[in-house]
């Protein structure tokens, strides 16, 4: 079974986090939701959510993909923490998946692992970072390798398939989101 982590930073955008640890599951994947700090997370909107542990304890586990949710402060916050950078390092100096969505490929810009690379994110985040090793491409979800953006709460559901079908295949992505009805 694959394992996906996913931290979870005061401020989080509650659609983009849920909307991915659920797709995941439907997908069987497991997820591990890790705060930065203790276990209640409360997002941008206010609601609280209990991750499954700290990030501390989540670090010692292995994962073929993590994933960051955007949101603000949510984002900032993730950008921040040292353990993060260190996090998407180990993961991508390994060959496995990152994903990030909304203001989260901020994070990815500033760690450095968006050097000559195609990303999307929320308008005015890594559009606007002048970086000119990175062609930002505005697209509802972008894949350069295994280097995975997202635009943002409205493509939630296009960027959390959009890791099923990386991390599982099409088929298994066609057959979760054809039991979401959405066509």
């Amino acid at each position: 079974m694959k394992k996906v982590l996913v931290p979870l930073a005061e401020g989080f955008e509650e659609i983009e986090a849920i909307t991915i640890i659920d797709l995941l599951r439907r997908a069987d994947v497991e997820v591990v939701t890790a705060s930065l700090n203790g276990v209640d997370v409360k997002a941008a909107h206010g609601i609280t959510v209990q991750a499954d542990k700290t990030l501390d304890d989540a670090m010692n586990d292995d994962y073929d993909m993590v994933v960051l949710p955007g949101g603000m402060p949510g984002a900032e916050n993730l950008d921040r923490d040292e353990r993060v950078h260190a996090v998407l390092h180990k993961m991508v100096d390994s060959g496995k998946y990152a994903g990030a969505i909304c203001a989260a490929p901020k994070v990815f810009a500033n760690a450095g692992i968006l050097k000559g690379k195609k990303a999307t994110s929320y308008p005015g985040f890594v559009d606007k970072m002048g970086l000119s090793d990175v062609t930002y491409t505005g697209a509802p979800v972008q894949c350069d390798g295994k280097i995975i953006t997202g635009r943002g709460p409205g493509t939630a559901l296009d960027f959390g398939l959009t890791l099923i079908e990386a991390l599982e295949g099409r088929e298994k992505r066609q057959s979760v989101e054809k039991a979401l009805v959405r066509n």
